[in-house]
């Protein structure tokens, strides 16, 4: 089971670049597409404290940030444990 969400929208490049980067570093995820997904909005703006850009991103359903606090994260290593073997 993916332990990463991400809130995204179908117009949303920076989604498809996190969504790329997450297949490229082999570490599995759930997309929940908030324009599409009424309840997946609700959740992601419960999650997140109202953020209303995408793409979100949770872990283990613990809010992390974006784009840029994902990269961060992957460059720290703190997403190793999180790579498909």
């Amino acid at each position: 089971m993916a332990r990463v969400t991400i809130y995204s929208t179908g117009t949303c490049p920076v989604c498809d670049n996190t969504k790329n980067l997450l297949q490229k570093w082999r570490i599995p995820y759930n997309e929940v597409r908030v324009d599409q997904d009424r309840e997946g909005l609700k959740e992601m703006l419960e999650i997140t404290n109202h953020a209303r850009m995408v793409p979100q991103i949770a872990i283990d359903g613990k809010w992390i940030g974006g784009f840029t606090e994902l990269t961060e994260m992957h460059m720290e290593g703190e997403l190793d444990e999180l790579v498909e073997a």
